[in-house]
């Protein structure tokens, strides 16, 4: 099996990434004029990397899906996004967030990427507050920190329940000044169709336009793959119904390795799923655990009597309701990490505790946190006799004010009052860990192809912790990007325009055109939906919470089926050369229906238990994961080779020199 070559620097972890900047080659800033660099799209990672590579001079091209950046699925981030500055005073470091998002992951992640992603959390929010983002704030004026699961501390930076979209803006509006400059060239409603090679560089990409259905060739001496996560790939995940793999599938099928597709996140913080009739489901943050309480009934009959109507969730007394959070992880309680709670919450259920109508549902009870800080308000208010009803109503404008906007979201959609009546939450789809493989440099397999947040496979292991996501991202576009593609870019100073009428780019084009031709020509029998659901349900049945050899490998052969039946009798109206949302949909789902595939070959090949990967093999007694270091402490990458099947899996041994590993307890 092949090596790869990850390019960590060598010397003390804390030096690394100071060391690497100043060895790395550099663009001169009279050279960057004359560098073209394409970015596949504009979230978070792909919107503040093209900002800064605008910023520095380079020549940047942006492409989106969406009819704007604003569009992009960043935007739904809802709790906050993680730095160690802190400013809690509670004895936070760079070094114990590099330690928990390590452990986090189950330790299944690269020591020098986390080590260099802690460093750069705290710039990251200088940056956002030097860009406006209106980070909540104490009554003194520093910004506010709230607590986020799998940590100890406060270092969660947030904006209501709106940190996403707040963040996206910050980045947009430095987009839009490079737009204004001429540095940044925008195609919104443009796919990526496939990746250019050129002498076995990333050269350019094939893209349509999704508006009039051309076929547009776009060159460039970079590409930069910010294309998101595949959670989609389960159908019903709380991504947007858009998210989708293309951009990294199509780099996987020229050449860059995929790295462990079957770590895939579930979070327990969603709203159930209420039918078949749905297309996604919707995410209640994760910030919402540090107020609410997780629970269900400690007695089967109270559940059953829930669930038919006969009792309600507030009539039951404490000593009748399971905080099983709490009972079996004292120290960390409701904020356990999300693979934990996840599990966790599935194990009740499927012990028949659920409470709502399918038997898949727990509350999230804010009844306490209402009642404790109505009692801190009355007092700060010099009310020292405040009545229950003056409380509860200081209580509810307290939660109101952190929260506000996801009570009114969670209410619109269940049409109850969550600050009456407890939430129902169950464990989604959420966040992928997987993604293309990329040394320390950020590029993949291929050269001058780069990868950058969610996209790629390399700071969050086996479980991200929650408001990394957006750390990660930022951190990537604003400031390890911008340092590492120079390095690769300075050998092109002299290259010139590439030219898009080479035979390379001929070979692309006709390929994609090719690949369109052979969606449209089938039989006609079923809508694209109806291939994607059955995929879906594959897929959460046999490699979601749970996962064992029997199923993983019932799901390759029933995936192998599935994809055959849909290239012959998939059903796509209209034409290709016009806008077709039936043809956008068919190409996306043609790459998931191999990429469900290669995910369920990775998760059968990965024979132990760690993070959002739980194998049922292998668990202690207590239902908790159990991991090989000895065999399994590596990267899987796997290399194209034509069917799913076929891939070839490298591995990228994982070295530990500054972590202990342990069990990784939540106790």
């Amino acid at each position: 099996m092949g090596k790869l070559d990850s390019k960590v620097p060598s010397g003390p972890l804390a030096d690394k990434w100071t060391k690497h900047k100043n060895e790395i080659d550099l663009v001169n800033p009279a050279n960057k004029r004359n560098i073209d660099i394409i970015v596949v799209g504009t979230g978070l990672a792909g919107g503040s990397a093209a900002a800064t590579l605008a910023e520095l001079g380079y020549n940047v091209k942006t492409f989106c899906y969406q009819d704007s950046p604003r569009r992009a699925h960043s935007i739904a981030a809802q709790g906050g996004i993680n730095a160690a500055k802190n400013y809690q005073g509670d004895g936070d470091s760079a070094y114990r967030l590099f330690y928990d998002t390590v452990k986090g992951g189950d330790y299944r992640s690269r020591e020098g990427n986390v080590y260099r992603l802690a460093e750069e959390s705290s710039n990251i929010i200088d940056q956002c507050v030097a860009q406006g983002v209106p980070f909540a704030r104490e009554y003194g004026g520093l910004l506010d920190n709230r607590s986020f699961g799998g940590v100890l501390v406060s270092r969660t930076f947030y904006a209501k329940g709106q940190t996403g979209q707040q963040l996206l803006l910050g980045c947009y509006a430095a987009m839009n000044r490079q737009i204004n400059r001429g540095k940044i060239k925008p195609f919104n409603r443009h796919e990526m169709m496939d990746l250019v090679l050129v002498d076995g560089k990333a050269r350019g990409i094939i893209a349509r336009d999704l508006v009039t259905g051309e076929i547009e060739r776009h060159s460039a001496h970079a590409v930069v793959l910010a294309s998101g996560g595949y959670g989609n790939v389960f159908f019903l995940s709380t991504n947007a119904m858009g998210s989708n793999v293309m951009a990294a599938w199509r780099a996987h099928r020229r050449g860059a390795y995929f790295a462990n597709p079957c770590f895939t996140q579930i979070h327990p913080t969603c709203i159930p799923v209420s039918g078949d009739h749905q297309s996604k489901l919707t995410l209640m943050s994760e910030s919402l655990r540090n107020d609410g309480r997780i629970w269900v009934p400690a007695r089967k009959e109270d559940a059953e009597d829930i669930r038919s109507g006969k009792l309600k969730p507030t009539q039951l007394k404490e000593e009748d309701r399971d905080y099983y959070l709490e009972r079996r992880y004292p120290a960390f309680g409701n904020l356990v990490p999300r693979d934990v709670a996840s599990r966790a919450a599935k194990e009740r259920c499927d012990a028949g505790f659920g409470v709502n109508k399918t038997g898949e549902a727990v509350y999230l009870d804010f009844a306490s946190a209402i009642q404790r800080y109505g009692k801190e308000e009355a007092l700060t208010h010099g009310m020292k006799d405040a009545d229950e009803k003056e409380i509860i109503k200081l209580g509810k404008e307290v939660i109101e004010s952190k929260y506000g906007n996801l009570f009114q979201m969670y209410e619109k959609i269940v049409d109850e009052n969550p600050y009456e009546t407890p939430m129902m939450i169950y464990p989604a789809v959420h966040y992928t860990m997987g993604g293309l493989w990329v040394d320390y440099n950020l590029q993949t397999t291929i050269d001058g192809c780069y990868c950058i947040g969610e996209a790629n496979f390399s700071d969050h292991g086996a479980n991200r912790l929650g408001a990394s996501a957006l750390m990660q991202g930022l951190a990537d576009g604003y400031f390890v990007l911008p340092y590492t593609i120079g390095d690769y870019l300075s050998d092109d100073i002299r290259t010139g325009e590439i030219p898009t009428d080479s035979p390379e780019f001929d070979h692309a084009e006709k390929e994609v055109r090719e690949r369109i031709e052979k969606l449209m020509s089938g039989s006609g029998q079923h809508s694209v939906d109806h291939y994607h659901k059955i995929l879906g349900k594959i897929m959460w049945n046999k490699c979601g919470m749970s996962r064992n050899a029997e199923e993983l490998q019932e799901a390759i052969d029933e995936i192998a089926e599935l994809r055959k039946d849909f290239w012959d009798n998939v059903k796509i109206p209209g034409s290709s050369d016009a806008m077709n949302a039936e043809l956008e949909k068919a190409g996306r789902v043609a790459d998931f229906l191999e990429l469900g595939e290669l995910f369920a070959k990775d998760a059968l090949t990965r024979n132990e238990s760690c993070g959002g990967h739980f194998r049922e093999e292998y668990q202690t007694e207590e239902g908790e994961a159990v991991r090989d270091d000895e065999n399994f402490k590596f990267v899987s990458a796997w290399e194209y080779k034509g069917d799913p099947k076929d891939a070839v899996l490298h591995k990228e041994d994982l070295k530990y020199e500054n972590i202990e590993l342990k069990t990784r307890s939540y106790k």
